[in-house]
């Protein structure tokens, strides 16, 4: 079970990232989705693409950068969570993908490093 402070560090990353999105285009369309196969981080659309996103956040470099910590295991999950959101929502798009955004924090009143990986399971 992931501590207090993770998961306050999980939901900032999160505020990071949806907002970044907005201001690329994205419409958010879900948070913290669930489905038997586990969580996604945010569900967004842009230009008739839906696009599944896990989000990853470090407030230090000593464990390496934010997207090492995406497993296969953590990718085949998503893409089972993305099929079963695909098949409940019918009709909205055919055209989907799943990225990841890896948001390392930074000291001071410096803005987070984010980088943006699209299509990561192909």
């Amino acid at each position: 079970m992931k501590s207090t402070r993770l998961r306050t560090l999980g939901k900032h990353g999160e505020s990071i990232a949806a907002e970044y999105l907005k201001n690329k285009g994205y419409t958010i369309l879900e948070t913290n989705w669930h489905s038997s196969y586990g969580e996604i981080d945010l569900v967004a659309s842009q230009a008739g693409v839906i696009t599944f996103i896990e989000v990853k956040t470090r407030a230090s470099k000593s464990f390496g950068p934010p997207e090492v910590s995406i497993t296969p295991r953590k990718l085949e999950h998503m893409r089972n969570s993305a099929e079963y959101y695909m098949a409940e929502h019918p009709g909205i798009t055919n055209e989907w993908r799943i990225d990841a955004i890896a948001i390392q924090l930074q000291t001071g009143n410096l803005p987070p490093l984010i980088e943006h990986f699209e299509n990561v399971v192909s």
